[in-house]
């Protein structure tokens, strides 16, 4: 992409994205999201209905009588976003492609986070890490991630979200909140990655997918190609029986991912290429107020 069509493409998805998250999620984002991240204050004597896992054991042995831990809230957040870039994110058939939707949807969270004087960071993945963006404040680094969102072009055409969340759980220490935002097929079990990794950050899964991923169309005899293994092979969409395994291979996937952010205890919302997403991520933030 030339520099003046980037820098153009940058302008008009700060001017929206900037103006959603500053009208629409102002007070959604901060009461979804702030108090997520606790640090310890001081310890006190256990009073009647103090919850018990906040009990200190150590003081408590000592002194022969119960102690608590007492929090309170951390004035900032560290936000981080693991953005899917593999192969599979350059489709669509409606509005927009799914990376186009992935690159609002981060912009706007990323605007959203900023606002309330918390950091942002990026990890880009494949099936590897492609690109690392400290968490960081201030418009000048939010531009920068989104000239990335924009213009990162992948070595990878494949897809490994377990190795994404591991990466995470080892390069961010201190804990904070995550927006995963993919697709999730991915044909490799990430269920222990994401368990783990929800145990030490806030992890939310935002799924982007498009309505021609759902069902196959009845156009007859159709080359396809797996956009991440270059694979082709012709399908014959006029056969019911066709598209009907591809349909029940949609929703198993779909079963599957859902379980997944269920047992993980992981918040998550799902959001076509055709709707608008604005709607979807004030599900999210009510979900979780």
């Amino acid at each position: 992409m030339e520099t003046s069509e980037l820098l153009k493409k940058v302008r008009q998805i700060e001017i929206k994205t900037r103006g959603l998250s500053r009208n629409i999620f102002a007070g959604q984002y901060h009461s979804a999201f702030k108090g997520r991240g606790m640090a310890f204050s001081e310890v006190r004597e256990y009073q009647y209905g103090d919850d018990i896992r906040d009990i200190d054991w150590n003081v408590t042995a000592r002194y022969n009588k119960p102690f608590i831990k007492v929090f309170e809230e951390e004035r900032e957040l560290t936000v981080m976003l693991l953005v899917d870039v593999s192969a599979s994110q350059d489709f669509g058939t409606r509005n927009s492609l799914k990376r186009d939707m992935v690159t609002e949807i981060a912009a706007t969270l990323a605007f959203s986070a900023i606002q309330n004087n918390d950091k942002i960071g990026v990890i880009f993945f494949s099936d590897k890490i492609e690109k690392f963006i400290p968490p960081k404040k201030g418009k000048k680094h939010i531009l920068y991630i989104i000239r990335e969102l924009i213009n990162f072009q992948a070595d990878s055409a494949k897809t490994d979200v377990g190795m994404a969340l591991k990466y995470l759980t080892n390069v961010i220490k201190k804990r904070c909140t995550t927006f995963m935002i993919s697709d999730f097929v991915d044909v490799q079990d990430y269920n222990n990655a994401l368990t783990i990794a929800n145990r030490k950050h806030d992890i939310v899964a935002l799924q982007v997918y498009d309505n021609l991923e759902t069902q196959l169309p009845d156009v007859g005899l159709m080359k396809v190609m797996d956009a991440e293994t270059g694979t082709e092979r012709w399908v014959d969409t006029s056969s019911r029986r066709v598209r009907q395994v591809y349909q029940d291979w949609w929703k198993k996937q779909q079963e599957n991912m859902q379980t997944s952010f269920n047992r993980s205890k992981v918040d998550s919302v799902s959001v076509r290429t055709d709707e608008d997403y604005v709607k979807a991520l004030m599900a999210l933030f009510k979900k979780r107020s």
